[in-house]
């Protein structure tokens, strides 16, 4: 009987290997941690940088092999990568010990992207039914769902309105249950329409609210109206009235554009309340791609949040979210 064995030359080299293969499956988790950690999403990695917390999830894989294979250079950095990611990602599935206030008027708003003008309006009006949403706000919104709409009674529930009913993908609106003032739209830099309106609440502070649509950062020649788009949503001011952005922002917490908004004197609804992680878009068509968390209720920081919840609307590829807010007394 013969026996063979690995010469002894040729297993040192495949151990080098090995190491080589292992420290390249675990470079693209520790460069994504570092450049998201930083905010240095350019070019081609904004449209990547959307699905983070997959890449989160993922960097464990690598993490798990350097254990069981000893090598712990790799392992260590690995961890780093697992670490720096949890600690962008993980804060939005979890509650918020500062939720703003909890005193002062309840409020019910909600936004949805209905996939130009595409969206069922009688599961739209539904939900406004059921929930007992004050304002509502609508993106990629088209004269033919305005009409639909109004058949499913959506104006017997919210009489008040600011609209920039376009068709195609820039249109916009504002339903309101409540009296609104100093209504209009504006056009952002990408195209988009943004209707806004000033709502007024009994016994209670005004609050200026936006429908958000900022351009998507569907190609890297976009990439400068998209940011721009979303630098000049409104700031909100201590001083002033509050402020509410309701909309579909083409943008997860993990793009840093959106994250210099929100630190201006917002709070993201649904990362207040442990939910920011549930997604709002997708797969999309036939590209069957992770759903994401494009859709956001970014509210002043004196309102409070008491909770958050996304549905699901046919003819669409986004999902309502639907937050329960609480608005300070006049």
């Amino acid at each position: 009987m013969t026996i063979t064995s690995t010469p002894a030359e040729i297993r040192p080299a495949r151990r080098v290997t090995r190491t080589v293969l292992l420290a390249l499956l675990v470079l693209p988790g520790l460069l994504w941690a570092i450049i998201r950690l930083f905010g240095w999403e350019r070019g081609p990695l904004v449209q990547l940088f959307a699905f983070t917390p997959y890449a989160a999830g993922w960097v464990l894989i690598p993490l798990l092999i350097a254990v069981i294979a000893r090598k712990w250079l790799i392992a260590a950095a690995a961890l780093l990568a697992a670490a720096l990611l949890a600690v962008c990602v993980l804060p939005r599935a979890l509650p918020d010990a500062d939720r703003g206030p909890s005193a002062g008027l309840p409020l019910t708003v909600m936004t949805i992207n209905v996939y130009i003008g595409h969206a069922d309006p009688a599961a739209i009006v539904k939900l406004v039914r059921d929930h007992d949403v004050s304002v509502l706000a609508l993106q990629e919104f088209t004269p033919e769902e305005m009409w639909g709409l109004s058949a499913a009674g959506l104006d017997r529930l919210l009489p008040y309105h600011s609209l920039a009913d376009v068709w195609g993908t820039t249109g916009s609106g504002l339903y309101s249950r409540l009296p609104v003032s100093a209504t209009g739209s504006t056009l952002s830099k990408g195209g988009n329409r943004q209707a806004y309106a000033t709502v007024q609440p009994p016994g209670a502070t005004a609050l200026a609210v936006d429908s958000a649509h900022p351009l998507a950062p569907y190609a890297t020649s976009a990439l400068g109206d998209w940011r721009a788009d979303l630098a000049d949503e409104p700031a909100t001011n201590s001083t002033g009235t509050p402020h509410i952005l309701i909309g579909d922002f083409n943008s997860t917490l993990d793009h840093a554009p959106v994250r210099n908004l929100i630190e201006q004197g917002y709070r993201d609804a649904a990362d207040t309340v442990g939910k920011g992680l549930i997604a709002t878009w997708g797969p999309y068509g036939d590209k069957h791609l992770p759903p994401v968390t494009l859709d956001h209720v970014l509210v002043d920081k004196r309102i409070g949040v008491r909770d958050v919840a996304v549905h699901g609307v046919a003819g669409t590829d986004h999902r309502a979210v639907i937050a329960e807010l609480t608005v300070p007394t006049a």
